[in-house]
């Protein structure tokens, strides 16, 4: 423990907010680098402040991956968010939870064994911007199997939501607001109507469920437009973003979307990020990785968990073939929240097990 705390306390004192990501090949990597001796280290600048860290000994088939960047910090933190402090059974840091606690527990690990061994630390991932894992899965790695790093509970999730997100652009008719003509030459009114369709649609889904999960999740995030009340809004703005299942069609899903809207009426629809879910491909394949995925945790002997929520880049590995799963210390209730904290006993099963599965 008190290795694991050192660690932690080391990396989070490293300044790796994103935004805005004001990311360098040293301070944090430079710190890693240090505490990997008999590694092969690669570090790579992927521009915009996308650094990672590749280290390997031996010949390993599986690869470790961890996220160092971490969400800007709220003026809600009572103390200093770089300085990790101990209280109870928790310790409280920027990122301690998501996910700097599991690359300490990687370190202990790596020191306490000196069989193969793969880790790949990234700091791109709290930006929807995964340049470090796309540039990883280009290249010719060699790896078969992935364990990604996010806060379970330490246990292993094997499926989890997609995610993707869009800009939509609605055009109108400026004109005096008194006119009969408003109603259907308003911008804003166009991007209402297309909002009752898509909730319309979205509540139709509540059915459908894969692996635990159920129905699409759906948010419209931000609507703009307008001049004042009297006029009628020329353009308008909506961006949304939506969540499904595994078993679900993600162009399939946009064709729904965009067809709420008035043909006329829509200006612009981009999709501006996608993420798949976890395990990638369609429904058959889906299923055939998730079994994957399970019989290598259950050959690992860590506890298989629930489907969740939220999305993670174990995703992006399993779209590339390996054969991926999501496990890490924490609770992501705890994620992203002021005063970010970890329980001292997960960091200490989370070290423990990574020892033992590079120690067989």
């Amino acid at each position: 423990m008190d290795r694991l705390l050192r660690h932690l306390e080391a990396l989070v004192a490293f300044d790796t907010r994103n935004p805005p990501r004001l990311i360098g090949t040293g301070g944090t990597f430079d710190y890693l680098r240090a505490q990997l001796p008999g590694f092969r280290i690669e570090v790579s600048d992927h521009g915009a402040g996308a650094v990672s860290l590749l280290a390997v000994r031996g010949n390993p088939r599986r690869v470790f991956n961890v996220h160092l960047d971490t969400v800007p910090s709220s003026e809600a933190w009572s103390a200093d968010p770089h300085v990790l402090r101990v209280a109870g059974d928790r310790a409280i840091g920027l990122g301690a939870c998501d996910i700097k606690g599991a690359a300490a527990g990687l370190l202990v690990a790596a020191a306490a064994t000196d069989g193969d061994a793969a880790f790949l630390f990234s700091s791109d991932e709290e930006a929807n911007d995964p340049r470090c894992i796309a540039a990883f899965l280009a290249r010719d790695h060699g790896f078969a199997e992935a364990i990604i790093a996010e806060p379970t509970g330490c246990e292993a999730v094997l499926a989890h939501r997609g995610i993707s997100s869009v800009l939509m652009r609605f055009k109108g008719e400026a004109g005096h607001a008194s006119g009969a003509h408003a109603l259907a030459a308003n911008a804003l009114h166009q991007a209402m109507r297309w909002g009752a369709g898509a909730l319309e649609f979205v509540e139709a889904e509540a059915a459908a469920r894969f692996g635990g999960l159920t129905g699409l999740r759906f948010n419209i995030g931000k609507v703009e437009g307008g001049i004042k009340a009297n006029m009628i809004a020329p353009s308008a703005e909506v961006r949304f973003g939506f969540r499904p299942l595994p078993s679900h069609d993600l162009d399939a899903l946009h064709a729904r979307f965009r067809a709420c809207a008035a043909p006329d009426a829509l200006a612009h629809y981009e999709e501006t990020f996608r993420g798949p879910s976890l395990p990638a491909g369609d429904v058959a394949s889906a299923e055939e990785r998730r079994l994957a995925a399970r019989d290598l945790a259950d050959g690992l002997g860590l506890p298989i968990g629930n489907a969740v929520d939220f999305w993670t880049e174990a995703s992006l590995f399993s779209q590339a073939g390996l054969t991926a799963f999501v496990y890490g210390p924490g609770d992501i209730a705890q994620a992203h929240t002021a005063d970010e904290w970890v329980a001292l006993g997960q960091l200490q099963r989370y070290a423990e097990s990574i020892t033992r599965i590079l120690g067989t």
